[in-house]
C-alpha cells in the first residue's frame, strides 16, 4: 500500500510529460501550418509581382522601339519596385529555413534565385540606362548641322556598360540555378529567364560596345582618318567583293568629311607583297592578295584585309589612316531606304529599288571605259554621302539598314587602336573565322572569283549545313553542302559586255563563271572528303588560323549548276551543338538550309 503514492506521482509526471510532448507536437505542427502558410502567401504575393514585371519588360521594350523615352523611364521605376517586391518576399528567414524542406525547398529556392536575379537586372541594368534613355534614342546618331552630338553618348557609357555587367552576371546566375528537382512551373520559369537573358545579353552587348566605340571613333579625342573600301559583288572575294573603288574618310568631333576618292585599280601592282603573308593565305589565295588593292579581300579575313589596305594607302599617300570600313552597294541601296532618291550628276536617279542592277550591271553596258565607270561609281557613293552627312535620312530607318546589312556580313571595321579592335572583335563587323559556342559551331563559305570580270552578278548560291553522331567514339561528322549555279542568258558570251564576260582574258571563256570555293570548319575540326555532285573530287587542303580548309574549283555554262559537299570530323565535346553557316556575301542573299544527314551513306555523300 505503501508504494501506491509513488506510483500515482510517477503516474502523473509521465502523464505531464506526455501532455508537454503533445503540446510541442501541436506547436511544431502549427508551426509547421503557419510556415507552410506563410511561404505560401509570400509566394503569390512574389507570383504576381514577378508576373507584373515580366508584363512591364515586354511594356519597356515597346516603349523603346516606338521612341516613348518618357513612357520607358516610369516603366522602369514600375518594374524596379515590382522586382524589389518579389525579392522582399522571398528572402525572409522563414522561406530561408523552408528551402531545406525535401522537395519543395529546391522549388522555394529556384523561385528565390529567379527573383533575385530579376531584381539584379532590374537595380543594376534597367535602372541606370533608364537614366539616359531620356537623350539616348536613335535621333542620337543623326548629324545636325553635319555633326553627331557626342555629349550624350559619352554621358551613356557608364550607365550602358554598367547594365551589359548586370545582365552578363545575371544570365550567368540564371545558367546556375538547379532545376533537376523542381516543378514543372519552376523549371518553366527558369528556362523563359534564361532565354530572355540570352537574348538580351546579346543586344545589350552590341549597345554598349557601339556606345563605347563611338565617341572616340567619331572624333572626340581628336581627327580620325578611315580608309572606306567600296567592294563589288558582281566579282567576288572571300571578304565580300573586289574593292574597286576607296575613300578617305575625315573624322572630327562627330563630322565626317569625304576628302578622296581613287580607284582600287589605281594601287599597285606591287612587286612584293606590301606585308609579310602567313603560309596558309599565301598558299590559298596567293601573295596577289599583298600586291593588288582589289585583291586585300581575298581572304575572310578582314583584319588582314584592312591591314594591307591601310599599308597600300600609306605608300601611296604617305599618310596613315586609323581604321579601314568595307560596304558594298547592297548596303547603299539599302541605305537608300532612309534617304529616299537621290539625283545623280549624270541625269540618274539613285533609289532603294535600282541600286544594286545600275550600280553593278547596267553600268558596264553604258560606259565601257573602266575610268568613267569609276566615275559613276564615285558620284554615287559622293551623293549618298552627302545626304547622309548633312542628316538627310529617316534615322530609325537609317539605322534599320545599318543592322540589316551587318547581319548580312556587308559591313566590316577594322581600328588601328588594339583597345578599339578588342571591342570590335566577335561582332559581325568584325569579319572573323567562324567560331565555336557550347550551342553553335559555326562553318564559313567563302568564294572568290576565278573568271576576272562581273559574271557573279548572275552567280545564284544556296548553302546547307548539318551534324549527327555516326561513330561509336562519339565523334559528330559535319556535312556543308554548296550549290550554285549561272544565272547568265544563254547568249551571254554576245549579248553581255565584254567587261562583264572578261572577254576570255583570264583563260576562261566568255559567259562563263568561274568560281573558287573555300569551306572552313571549326578548329580542330579533320577533313573526311568531299564531293562534287555525288562524285569524289580532289580538292586543296589548308589550315588558316586552326581552321580546316578545303578549296574546291568550278566553271559554269550559263544554265550550269554544280553541287559540292565538304565532310569534317568533330570533337566529342561539341557533339549536340548546333550547326549555323557563314558565307560570303553577293548580290542576291546566300540562301541557307538545313541538311539532312544521313549516317548510312558513305563520306563524302552526294
Amino acid at each position: 500500500m505503501s508504494d501506491q503514492p509513488e506510483s500515482r506521482r510517477t503516474a502523473v509526471r509521465r502523464g505531464n510529460r506526455a501532455r508537454t510532448v503533445l503540446w510541442i507536437v501541436l506547436a511544431v505542427v502549427l508551426l509547421l501550418i503557419l510556415a507552410v502558410a506563410w511561404v505560401g502567401v509570400r509566394g503569390a504575393l512574389a507570383k504576381g509581382h514577378l508576373e507584373r514585371a515580366v508584363a512591364d519588360v515586354s511594356t519597356l521594350r515597346s516603349q523603346l522601339s516606338s521612341g516613348d523615352t518618357s513612357g520607358a523611364q516610369g516603366t522602369a521605376a514600375k518594374l524596379e519596385d515590382e522586382a524589389s517586391a518579389a525579392r522582399s518576399l522571398t528572402s525572409d528567414p522563414i522561406w530561408a529555413t523552408s528551402e531545406y524542406v525535401p522537395f519543395f525547398g529546391t522549388n522555394l529556392r529556384a523561385v528565390r534565385q529567379v527573383a533575385a536575379i530579376v531584381d539584379d537586372v532590374a537595380t543594376g541594368a534597367v535602372a541606370p540606362v533608364s537614366g539616359v534613355v531620356g537623350e539616348l534614342g536613335s535621333d542620337s546618331f543623326a548629324p545636325k548641322d553635319g555633326k553627331v552630338d557626342l555629349e550624350p553618348l559619352k554621358r551613356a557609357q557608364a550607365p550602358v556598360q554598367q547594365a551589359a555587367t548586370a545582365i552578363n552576371k545575371a544570365s550567368k546566375d540564371a545558367g546556375a540555378i538547379d532545376v533537376s528537382g523542381t516543378l514543372s512551373p519552376v523549371t518553366s520559369a527558369v528556362n523563359q529567364l534564361r532565354n530572355a537573358l540570352h537574348s538580351v545579353e546579346g543586344q545589350v552587348d552590341v549597345a554598349n560596345r557601339v556606345v563605347q566605340l563611338a565617341p572616340a571613333m567619331l572624333g572626340a579625342d581628336g581627327d580620325r582618318r578611315y580608309l572606306l573600301l567600296f567592294q563589288n559583288n558582281a566579282e567576288l572575294r572571300a571578304g565580300g567583293g573586289i574593292p574597286g573603288a576607296v575613300a578617305l574618310l575625315n573624322v572630327q568631333d562627330g563630322g565626317i568629311s569625304l576628302q578622296e576618292q581613287r580607284s582600287g585599280q589605281s594601287f599597285g601592282p606591287y612587286p612584293e607583297p606590301v606585308l609579310p603573308l602567313d603560309d596558309a593565305t599565301d598558299g590559298l589565295y596567293g601573295d596577289i592578295t599583298a600586291r593588288y588593292m582589289q585583291d586585300v579581300t581575298l581572304t575572310p579575313r578582314f583584319d588582314v584585309s584592312a591591314e594591307l589596305a591601310r599599308e597600300m594607302w600609306k605608300r601611296e599617300t604617305g599618310s596613315e589612316v586609323d581604321g579601314v570600313l568595307a560596304m558594298d552597294p547592297v548596303t547603299l541601296g539599302y541605305l537608300l531606304q532612309a534617304t529616299g532618291p537621290v539625283p545623280l550628276p549624270t541625269g540618274d536617279t539613285l533609289t532603294s529599288d535600282n541600286a544594286v542592277r545600275l550600280l553593278l550591271n547596267e553600268v558596264y553596258a553604258r560606259y565601257p571605259d573602266p575610268d568613267v565607270q569609276d566615275a559613276f561609281f564615285a558620284s554615287a557613293a559622293s551623293s549618298v554621302f552627302q545626304k547622309v552627312s548633312s542628316g538627310g535620312f529617316d534615322t530609325k530607318r537609317f539605322i534599320a539598314a545599318l543592322t540589316k546589312a551587318s547581319g548580312e556580313d556587308r559591313l566590316r571595321l577594322w581600328s588601328a587602336d588594339e583597345g578599339e579592335e578588342r571591342l570590335i572583335a566577335g561582332t559581325s563587323l568584325a569579319g572573323e573565322l567562324p567560331t565555336v559556342s557550347p550551342e553553335t559551331r559555326q562553318f564559313g563559305v567563302y568564294l572568290n572569283d576565278g573568271t576576272g570580270s562581273k559574271m557573279d552578278y548572275y552567280l545564284e548560291k544556296t548553302v546547307s549545313v548539318g551534324s549527327s553522331v555516326c561513330r561509336q567514339d562519339g565523334l559528330p561528322t559535319s556535312a556543308v553542302e554548296v550549290t550554285i549555279t549561272n544565272t547568265a542568258p544563254a547568249d551571254a558570251a554576245t549579248s553581255l559586255p565584254k567587261y562583264v564576260t572578261g572577254g576570255g582574258s583570264f583563260g576562261t571563256e566568255p559567259g562563263m563563271i568561274k568560281t573558287l570555293i573555300a569551306v572552313y570548319a571549326p578548329k580542330d575540326a579533320i577533313f573526311l572528303g568531299a564531293s562534287q555532285d555525288g562524285k569524289a573530287v580532289g580538292v586543296q587542303t589548308a589550315i588558316d588560323d586552326g581552321h580546316p580548309v578545303a578549296q574546291l574549283r568550278t566553271v559554269l555554262a550559263p544554265g550550269e549548276s554544280a553541287t559540292f559537299r565538304v565532310a569534317f570530323l568533330g570533337e566529342a565535346k561539341n557533339a549536340h551543338a548546333g550547326t549555323e553557316v557563314v558565307s560570303t556575301p553577293g548580290v542576291e542573299q546566300t540562301k541557307t538550309l538545313p541538311l539532312r544527314f544521313d549516317c548510312t551513306k558513305p563520306i563524302p555523300a552526294g
